[in-house]
């Protein structure tokens, strides 16, 4: 997966609490294995009518959102079942992380070992970038995850949690399992050096 460094991105505003991973991507979408093209079912039963039309109201459905890289959601966001689908559907529509004031720990461990920064704020910085992105669609916020910040619009900046093995895959742009064969040689070098002891009778 491509590493998160730095970047600067739009931003498309879901202000919704509790939103949960059957609505991010709906369970009939989940027979499949392959992430290509789930970037169009995204909040599908959101985002189109029972026709298969697309919504103009709903926010991503609207010419402010095309491109923005990142989503201000509500609290609470990705509550529910437990489905990689949710974070890869995210990513196919483009977007590189997810704002909001807090997220389902289930959905969190998803995000992280699939390439998708769920970034938590304190309740006034959300505000303001829910403000922001509703009276300027082109206002950007910069990322800078090696230093655990975001620079607001305005140019203030706020940090942000992450637990430092999670940073450091998302920094290298591998997951948990491609963290572990870059240690490849060492492990093959630890076991060498120490052979694994038979007990005798």
């Amino acid at each position: 997966m491509p590493p998160i460094t730095s970047f600067s991105s739009r931003l498309a505003a879901l202000p919704i609490d509790n939103v949960d991973t059957d609505q991010i991507i709906p369970a009939r979408f989940l027979k499949t294995t392959d992430k290509t093209g789930l970037g169009k079912s995204l909040f599908c039963d959101w985002r189109y009518d029972v026709w298969g039309n697309p919504k103009p109201d709903f926010v991503l459905n609207q010419p402010r959102a095309a491109g923005a890289g990142i989503l201000v959601a509500g609290d609470n966001f990705g509550c529910g079942s437990s489905r990689e689908h949710a974070p890869w559907a995210l990513l196919g529509f483009g977007f590189r992380a997810v704002i909001s004031t807090s997220f389902a720990d289930i959905f969190c461990n998803n995000s992280l070992k699939n390439g998708l920064l769920p970034i938590a704020v304190d309740p006034a910085t959300h505000a303001e970038l829910l403000d922001r992105a509703a009276k300027d669609p082109a206002a950007e916020v910069f990322v800078d995850l090696a230093n655990q910040s975001l620079r607001l619009p305005n140019g203030r900046t706020t940090e942000f949690p992450i637990d430092n093995f999670s940073k450091q895959c998302l920094l290298s742009g591998v997951d948990p399992l491609g963290y572990v064969l870059q240690k490849s040689e060492s492990i093959a070098a630890f076991e060498q050096d120490h052979p694994s002891r038979v007990e005798t009778a």
